[in-house]
């Protein structure tokens, strides 16, 4: 199996001014087997890709590429900055890059020609289950994924984000089961509700899912992510452990 960090994991860290070059060199001495950088956490953005590309194929790490943006505005255009978040990813040698949705229900161009303005042949684009009712819900992914793959033969695909479905209020076994067929990578992360005050916790184990059965349903033979804030190494080793004797190897 394939365990990736997302830097979210290490938001203590890059609170006190850490790098993700910095931080992609920890990964791998924590025994991950790649690193998803969050775009949101670059202070320079040419100097840190340029670095943690250079280091990753150095360490021989996968590197994926969460960037907190839309691919349909609100008017229902593709995203005019996608070129240049492809071209990001290029510099770090990415893998997959993940957005989420926006509004493609106010689309209305030629979505082949669109998708051809972008590297899809070097870049796997994916989609993610985000916390709004425009991009976290079953119809919306689904309706854009359709479309995709009607309109290219490039590998597009979607993000199953484990713990966002606790903020749509969506049914997350329901979605895990419809949209199995086009998960290409899994975020998993627990969430805990206190009389409605939803929270993301530091711990598989501690939250509303049962997330091992949630497993049962989804493909194994896609990359996870632990995305979830943990205060120790001792505890993302712990949590690295725990995913890895539950999935194997």
């Amino acid at each position: 199996m394939t365990v990736i960090l997302n830097t979210w994991v290490f938001e203590a860290l890059v609170q006190q001014g850490t790098s993700q070059v910095a931080l992609t060199q920890h990964a791998a001495d924590l025994g991950a087997d790649g690193i998803e950088v969050r775009r949101e956490y670059f202070t320079d953005i040419p100097q840190e890709t340029a670095a943690i590309g250079k280091l990753a194929r150095q360490l021989g790490l996968i590197v994926n590429y969460s960037v907190p943006d839309e691919v349909f505005t609100p008017n229902g255009a593709l995203n005019p900055l996608l070129p240049t978040y492809f071209a990001e990813g290029q510099a770090m040698g990415i893998a997959k890059i993940k957005f989420n949705t926006g509004h493609f229900d106010r689309f209305t161009g030629d979505l082949a020609s669109e998708l051809a303005q972008l590297p899809l042949d070097q870049i796997e684009m994916n989609v993610e289950n985000d916390q709004t009712p425009v991009s976290g819900t079953i119809p919306a992914i689904q309706r854009f994924l359709a479309a995709a793959h009607q309109a290219t033969s490039a590998k597009i695909g979607y993000v199953y984000d484990l713990g966002n479905w606790a903020f749509t209020h969506g049914d997350a076994t329901a979605a895990a089961q419809a949209l199995a067929a086009d998960t290409h990578y899994i975020h998993l992360k627990n969430t805990s509700d206190d009389h409605g005050t939803l929270a993301t916790t530091a711990d598989l184990d501690t939250g509303i899912y049962d997330w091992r059965a949630l497993l049962k349903v989804l493909p194994a033979a896609v990359p996870f992510a632990l995305e979830y804030p943990m205060a120790t190494d001792a505890e993302i080793t712990q949590q690295l452990q725990l995913l890895r004797a539950e999935v194997g190897d």
